[in-house]
């Protein structure tokens, strides 16, 4: 029997796999893995490896994920290579997509199969009223997406993050949605010599925006030469501030840095729920301040701003006592 494993952000899988069981009846070979608040991509692979080894068979599986490009989407996507001829992951989870895969299965012996029945099933379910409303051709949002272009021949850049993780859910979602880009540019030396990392980036970006891979030298020569890119809306992201002093410093105009998220690792502390302070990250958020940047530090646009200098001042101050210890 095909196995399926439903993977969402928060409670989202385990409540769907409950409301599955009330209608269809309990099934077998089905996992669920959810992303909480307080844990990261690691703490999602090593339970989406942990999932797939209690499936009966772990040739044929089924994916359904909540949303295209978000962290549980983007752990799965990291092991989906070697199983391509296999494997299928299905994003925007649904309770009629559930409830067809698991009918499914009593018929066909492949993840490929299912997938292609549910996916009909799946828009279908997705019904409204009045009924009128449905009606609205879905071209109509052809010229705002137009609207996205800046001045012709130069980059408008629309936000740079700093975010460890690069294109996720938060980002290809929320931020999308506020900022507009029509590239998202990942500015990193190490990704940009990771041909797999790059390709899930890519596969990660959402509808209408395309995904680049640059090191932080040729974001510095698009950034002093960017005419070819006519008027394209720059949505950057770099893994470490590091990286993106070295592209200020460099001549990439930033007026303003949003700081959403920083892992933890061996001497490094944590000054709040979602960013890891070493040494070096301390100075150089400073040497960011200095050369005149303002920070956003905030995980989502509906975040209220945290204080970069107070969050620099707990994180020294925790530093300190490390070493005294």
């Amino acid at each position: 029997m095909v196995g399926i494993i439903l993977a969402s952000h928060g409670n989202f899988a385990e409540g769907i796999f409950q409301s599955g069981s009330m209608i269809f009846g309990e099934q077998e070979n089905v996992k669920t893995v959810t992303l909480m608040p307080s844990e990261g991509p690691d703490d999602v692979k090593a339970k989406m490896k942990e999932a797939i080894a209690s499936l009966d068979d772990q040739e044929e599986v089924l994916f359904l994920v909540d949303l295209w490009g978000g962290t549980p989407f983007n752990q799965v996507n990291s092991l989906f290579e070697a199983h391509k001829d296999k494997w299928v992951i299905v994003a925007g989870m649904n309770l009629p997509m559930l409830i067809e895969a698991y009918a499914s299965r009593l018929s066909m012996n492949t993840a490929r199969e299912i997938a292609k029945h549910i996916l009909r099933t799946a828009k279908e379910g997705v019904k409204v009223r009045p009924e009128e409303i449905e009606s609205v051709k879905a071209t109509a949002a052809a010229p705002a997406q137009q609207s996205n272009a800046g001045a012709p021949g130069t980059f408008k850049y629309v936000l740079a993050r700093i975010d460890s993780r690069l294109l996720h859910g938060q980002v290809a979602t929320a931020w999308t949605k506020t900022t507009r880009p029509t590239r998202i540019i990942v500015v990193s030396d190490a990704v940009a010599k990771d041909e797999l990392r790059k390709k899930l980036i890519q596969q990660a970006a959402p509808p209408g925006v395309k995904a680049h891979v640059v090191p932080v030298e040729q974001m510095i020569k698009l950034a002093k030469d960017d005419q070819h890119f006519g008027g394209q809306r720059a949505l950057l992201l770099f893994e470490n501030p590091q990286d993106a002093l070295r592209a200020v410093e460099g001549g990439v105009p930033l007026k303003t840095i949003n700081v959403g998220s920083l892992a933890h690792s061996p001497g490094k502390v944590q000054p709040n729920k979602v960013l890891a302070f070493g040494q070096e990250d301390i100075d150089t958020f400073i040497k960011l301040k200095e050369a005149g940047l303002d920070f956003d530090v905030r995980k989502v646009p509906n975040d209220s701003k945290g204080n970069m200098d107070e969050i620099i001042k707990k994180a020294q101050g925790e530093l300190n006592r490390l070493r005294k210890s």
